[in-house]
């Protein structure tokens, strides 16, 4: 299913971006060595319920995942890229953390993901949530009315390729609306003018993600964390953009505070 929204509804999914950015700002903020994973899932619960938002994890049954996913929040360290179950690890000096939210207020849902290192930052865990951002930038950048795809794709992938990083696309971005996954699904590699082609009211939720040495995932024993198979470090940058007449518009960047 493909979902287009019309100008009216553009408001509250603006609103459901801003309660995921302001939220991932939170907790970020609040994360330090020792704090527990599962303390960042309660601070989530929290500041969904106070928002009258909804979760759209802790009831999630994908054919992938083992069982309801059963949390707020996807928390993924170190070698851990995708779909983090938090249970009862404290964070230690150097740690990747990447937070992972999608949440759904006034109907519409907006999915956003952050890596950050906790405490002391070694070169090449900079260099790899730096590779994530720039490949997300690039791929928002080349989201417009027109535009197909496969365009979103290759600038993605392109960025990724030449800092070095092999691309897996067993997962990547996707269409977001009223449910959080839909279609298109949006490859963190592809051939530019290929696809689904963009127009006004469409959401994306474009998410480039990579393993250090490898492309390969592995399941952990929770049945849900994907991990890299050869224990490598992990970095995963996501933003919820809108399709409008000239361009694309991020809902799910944090306010800038003075």
């Amino acid at each position: 299913m493909i979902e287009i929204l019309n100008p009216a509804e553009l408001p509250r999914a603006r609103a459901a971006g801003a309660l995921v950015a302001g939220i991932l700002r939170t907790l970020k903020s609040r994360c330090e060595v020792g704090t527990n994973l599962r303390d960042i899932d309660r601070w989530t619960q929290t500041m969904i319920a106070e928002a009258g938002a909804q979760s759209c994890y802790v009831d999630y049954e994908p054919s992938f995942g083992r069982g309801p996913f059963g949390h707020y929040i996807c928390t993924s360290v170190n070698d851990a890229v995708l779909h983090g179950r938090p249970y009862d690890y404290a964070l230690t000096d150097g740690d990747l953390l990447t937070l992972d939210l999608a949440v759904a207020k006034g109907g519409v849902v907006a999915d956003s993901a952050i890596s950050f290192i906790v405490g002391e930052k070694s070169p090449e865990s900079v260099a790899m949530i730096s590779a994530t951002e720039r490949a997300l930038s690039a791929g928002i950048a080349a989201a417009r009315p027109g535009a197909r795809i496969g365009d979103i794709s290759h600038a993605i992938g392109t960025v990724l390729g030449e800092a070095g990083y092999r691309i897996s696309t067993e997962f990547g971005g996707h269409g977001i609306g009223s449910t959080m996954h839909q279609d298109p699904h949006v490859p963190n590699m592809g051939r530019p003018g290929r696809g689904y082609r963009l127009r006004p009211g469409l959401l994306l939720a474009l998410e480039p993600w990579i393993m250090a040495d490898t492309a390969e995932l592995v399941t952990d024993t929770d049945g849900w964390t994907l991990r890299s198979a050869t224990g490598c470090r992990t970095a995963h940058s996501e933003h919820t953009i809108a399709i409008t007449s000239d361009g694309a518009e991020v809902l799910t960047l944090p306010e800038q505070r003075p």
